[in-house]
């Protein structure tokens, strides 16, 4: 588990909570490239999902938790809803989303402002009947008349009512800048109101239910997507070969990491490892910087590119990758 660095004082008396306390999981969902994952980021306060402008960058379900005085809320990252290139990798993605939707208390339907088509509507019609739903418009900082908001939230809603045949609509709708951090309280907050009262699901301190091996291997998969851009395919994957950890316990500790990134053909590596290994050195460097940082310690990075055709359509493969 990966802990938060300040604890409130309540935190010591987690094993009592108030009265009035409220606690559950809540599911992000919507289509690829909505802002799910930076929404995730800054409702907790820390990176633990990562992000680029590759569609389907998220490809687990993640947990992240934040626990104040009255709450604590479980948000489930799922990976965008894929409609199209349906291999099996694609296939298991959809799968985490509906099965998330199932063991969730409330949920969040992502849409980016002023835009709104037939993928959001195949998301829509995935929402359950039974749990209340809000809806979060994001990229709002990038609306300059702020007034076309209304409209456009009334069109989604008619549109949600119709499609599920529900009476009541979504149970709020608040327009948000997950990036520049604007009304997240006020989200937070109409989230708190259709949490069911409970007590604490996991430690007051921890900010997600991932481990720092899964951890580190998304943050080098994010620097691979960030610094190939649109010229290295979606097939590509991260395994940590090797996770240790050297130094006395509660000390500050070195963790040993050794990485190798899956490509589907030579070229891909090639690539990736760029004119006098110098790419792959960037991408290295910088998932390393993000590792020290989320990690709270020294890491030794060292990154390997392994060629294995075929294995985003390949289950076994998939598998062995954790992939659900």
């Amino acid at each position: 588990m990966i802990e938060r660095k300040e604890i409130a004082s309540f935190h010591q008396q987690k094993d009592s909570p108030p009265e009035t306390f409220r606690s559950g999981y809540i599911a992000i969902v919507g289509r690829p490239n909505v802002g799910k994952s930076t929404l995730l980021n800054h409702l907790i306060g820390q990176k633990i999902s990562i992000t680029s402008r590759k569609a389907q960058t998220t490809r687990h379900r993640i947990h992240g938790i934040f626990t104040d005085e009255r709450a604590q809320f479980v948000f489930v990252d799922t990976p965008g809803f894929q409609t199209k290139h349906l291999n099996a990798l694609n296939r298991g993605m959809n799968r985490v989303v509906t099965s998330s939707l199932r063991d969730v208390q409330v949920v969040i339907f992502v849409l980016e402002a002023l835009r709104y088509d037939e993928r959001d509507q195949e998301v829509l019609k995935l929402l359950p009947d039974n749990r209340p739903v809000l809806l979060a418009i994001n990229k709002i900082d990038e609306v300059a008349d702020k007034g076309q908001l209304f409209a456009f939230a009334e069109r989604v809603a008619q549109d949600f009512k119709h499609v599920l045949s529900r009476v009541e609509g979504f149970a709020e709708i608040i327009p948000v800048s997950a990036k520049q951090d604007t009304k997240l309280d006020e989200l937070r907050e109409a989230l708190r109101r259709h949490l069911p009262p409970g007590e604490l699901i996991y430690d007051a301190d921890n900010i997600t239910d991932r481990s720092e091996k899964f951890l580190a291997a998304e943050m080098l998969r994010e620097k691979v997507f960030r610094f190939t851009g649109d010229e290295l395919p979606y097939s590509v994957s991260v395994v940590i070969e090797q996770f240790k950890m050297e130094g006395q316990q509660h000390q500050p500790r070195l963790r040993r990491i050794n990485a190798a990134i899956l490509v589907d053909k030579e070229a891909h590596k090639a690539m990736l490892i760029g004119k006098k290994g110098e790419k792959l050195k960037e991408i290295a460097t910088q998932a390393r910087l993000d590792m020290e940082k989320l990690f709270d310690g020294k890491v030794f990075l060292e990154v390997f590119v392994k060629v294995r055709s075929g294995w985003a359509d390949d289950a076994r493969v998939l598998r062995s990758l954790g992939y659900e």
